[in-house]
């Protein structure tokens, strides 16, 4: 199996995930976009994954030998889906169907098992 194998189906799930949070106006259950129109909050959203995305990319292909940040990256994941189950009640939570569930629960899952297994 290569190496950090799990770890690798975390990022696929993990990045769905975020696909599946514009389909559900995940920036609704933040703080400080919530006080935003949902035009704003959205460009709000979209703009701040260029960042988000461009390290995730730069730690993991920029980097001799990312260990360190794959092991951050799958404790990420599972506090991820902590803060997901914490704001399961949320009024404005739109991620209710078992297929969004998927994504949060997959990108933990594998995460974990990265840390077990990897």
């Amino acid at each position: 199996m290569p190496s950090h194998f799990f770890f690798y189906l975390a990022v696929s799930f993990i990045l769905i995930h975020e696909m599946d949070a514009v389909r559900c106006k995940e920036w609704r259950i933040f703080p400080i976009l919530s006080l935003l129109d949902d035009k704003s909050g959205f460009q709000v959203f979209m703009f701040a994954h260029i960042p988000l995305f461009f390290f995730l990319l730069w730690v993991l292909l920029g980097q001799e030998s990312p260990t360190y940040w794959i092991r951050g990256l799958n404790f990420f994941f599972i506090l991820h889906l902590i803060a997901h189950i914490l704001l399961v009640s949320h009024p404005k939570n739109e991620f209710k169907d078992w297929i969004s569930w998927l994504w949060i629960i997959g990108a933990a899952l594998f995460g974990c098992l990265d840390l077990l297994l990897g």
